[in-house]
């Protein structure tokens, strides 16, 4: 059955006329330097017949940097892991992904519209590359500044290229690599009917692409100026190539790359060894809470936040842009719910684990729906889940009895936050809290905050570097110590060499991966991270546990449940390809999905 009926890749690609204005996000603005477009009435001609169209038209591009939010029929992307679901009924990660029904009409918007989405965005980066050096400059621009806006501009095109061809890859797998601007009137399919190596698109085109860039991004320096808020500098392709070397040097991908741990492990020390002094953890308050939340809505330019390196820049959001993903009793729409397999990832406020086994997800060992067994030594207690926690879960998950927003969290079957009859109200037992600014909440929900989307951010590039260097045999003490500075801002306060539980390789493989679930919740890393581990079977095809929070007398009572049963099957490791695609370019689509 067609998913819907698509223009081919080819006319995607390649078409006569601009891609116009085109958003995914719930957001409707990238912010800043973006404040004009060109129309999309232009023709390719008139776009290039001048320096400031062909300037509005390079930062254009920057708008298919995708939000995180409301990418799978109004689902976040977390919500097609095992990290939450969404509370909408009719939600695309609800009827399609979670059940391993890709078909539906309800997951086009990830399925088949990324394709689209991103091949329009790679044509614009090439249309600019193909046309760039033969625009004349304007009168008022100096020699020198149109020669360095336009390597900037250059170099910027092949940076966003490399990225958009990544997120395709993630989804699709190695799919052809369209450089230039072809004319739709001559041969299209030559030479774009057969699919590359990942050696050929990742090894051999996206890695050389970053390292080349790189040379005429703007410097550290040059792009902290508050003028150049969100543009890409060299610092965030570097943070790209870490990324990528680290997938590559992955279970899934290292025989195919030849990536090694090793040459992974360089990557993300590079990066430290280069940028440490200028990025870092945020530290500013003496609460980890706020730390841990401010590291994410704080931007780098006015608010001093040196964890972010690279996000997707939006103006100030209200409460229209935030109520989707807030609680009920709120007076919001329910949205993303994380899951109690998340909750049981987080350690003790001490720094120890609170269960005694966990797997290669990073997951505790579950039995049924029991609680996994308990470690007697944490004084976790199932009866106050919440009680001593690492601060990041108060940070990113709002809990029965939490104080936030105009209330208290109170998910009782009838009451505040779960009441009868709404069907938005949590199925989980829990809210995300997560990206949501609280200030917005204030007086009648008129406050507005920024709410960016983090792309890159400094933690990643430590747990990069932590993995890698676990995978590739580094000493346990090295490994241990270069994740203690997260734990240390988070509060945590054991530390982690003295943790008789992480004493082998793979115990330490299973904490990190632990580490980093938590780490980067809800940023968008967990649906490929499970794949590159090559253990998507073990944590998407689980079911989703919640709790279910009742009185017996005043005392509180938690009950686990399972909220939705999961469905992963081998095939979906990838998307299928579109199957219009396949009907008018005949290119082979992934396996299983023939």
């Amino acid at each position: 059955m067609c998913i819907r009926d698509r223009k081919s890749i080819l006319h995607i690609v390649f078409g006569l006329t601009i891609a116009g204005f085109i958003l995914t996000s719930c957001e409707d603005m990238f912010g800043g330097f973006l404040d004009k477009q060109p129309s999309n009435e232009l023709t390719g001609k008139q776009t290039f017949s001048n320096w400031s169209t062909t300037t509005e038209f390079h930062f254009d591009t920057y708008n298919f940097l995708r939000h995180g939010a409301c990418r799978i029929g109004n689902s976040w992307m977390d919500a097609a892991t095992d990290l939450a679901e969404t509370s909408y009924s009719n939600a695309g990660t609800r009827v399609s992904f979670n059940i391993g029904n890709y078909y539906s009409g309800a997951a086009a918007s990830e399925l088949s519209d990324t394709w689209e989405h991103y091949y329009r965005a790679i044509r614009k980066c090439n249309m600019l590359l193909d046309t760039i050096d033969v625009v004349p400059k304007s009168i008022d621009l100096s020699d020198e500044k149109y020669e360095t806006d336009k390597l900037n501009y250059k170099s910027e095109s092949r940076f966003l290229r490399a990225y958009f061809y990544w997120e395709l890859f993630l989804r699709y797998g190695p799919i052809p690599i369209v450089t230039k601007v072809l004319n739709p009137n001559g041969d299209l399919f030559t030479g774009y009917e057969t699919r590359p190596s990942v050696k050929e698109y990742i090894v051999d085109f996206i890695l050389p692409e970053l390292k080349e860039c790189e040379k005429g991004l703007m410097d550290y320096e040059t792009g902290k100026k508050s003028q150049n808020a969100g543009r890409i500098s060299q610092p965030m392709a570097r943070a790209l190539y870490s990324r990528i070397m680290l997938y590559m040097a992955s279970a899934r991908f290292s025989n195919e790359s030849g990536i090694t741990w090793d040459q992974a492990a360089k990557a993300a020390r590079g990066f430290i060894e280069d940028y440490g002094t200028k990025y870092g953890l945020y530290t500013a308050s003496q609460n980890p809470i706020e730390n841990y939340t401010n590291a994410i809505l704080r931007n780098t330019y006015s608010e001093s936040n040196n964890e972010v390196i690279f996000w997707r820049n939006d103006v100030k959001a209200n409460w229209a842009s935030i109520s989707n993903d807030t609680p009920v009793g709120e007076g919001g729409n329910g949205g993303l719910c994380p899951s109690q397999n998340l909750v049981d990832m987080y350690d003790m406020a001490d720094g120890s684990s609170p269960f005694t086994q966990y797997d290669e997800t990073g997951a505790p060992i579950y039995n049924g729906i029991n609680c996994p067994t308990i470690r007697i030594e944490s004084n976790y207690d199932d009866n106050a889940p919440y009680k001593n926690r690492d601060p990041r879960l108060a940070a990113s998950i709002l809990y029965h009895g939490v104080k936030w927003g105009n209330g208290t969290i109170n998910v009782i079957k009838g009451q505040r936050d779960n009441p009868s009859g709404n069907a938005n109200a949590t199925p989980t037992g829990y809210y995300v809290r997560k990206y949501i600014p609280e200030s917005i909440l204030s007086v009648n929900h008129s406050g507005s905050s920024y709410r960016n989307w983090i792309i890159f951010r400094y933690a990643e590039i430590i747990l990069n570097y932590a993995e890698a260097l676990n995978e590739d045999g580094g000493s346990r003490e090295d490994v241990l110590n270069i994740l203690q500075p997260l734990r240390d801002r988070a509060g945590l306060t054991a530390k982690l060499v003295n943790r008789t539980d992480l004493q082998t390789q793979d115990e330490i493989r299973n904490f990190i991966r632990k580490e980093r679930t938590v780490e980067l919740a809800f940023e968008d890393h967990r649906a490929w991270d499970v794949r590159r581990w090559n253990v998507a079977e073990k944590a998407l095809a689980r079911p989703i546990y919640g709790i279910d929070v009742t009185l017996n007398g005043d005392k509180t009572i938690y009950s686990r449940k399972i909220a939705q049963e999961r469905v992963f099957a081998p095939k979906m490791y990838l998307y299928p390809i579109p199957e219009g695609e396949i009907w008018k370019t005949n290119i082979e689509n992934n396996p299983g999905w023939e």
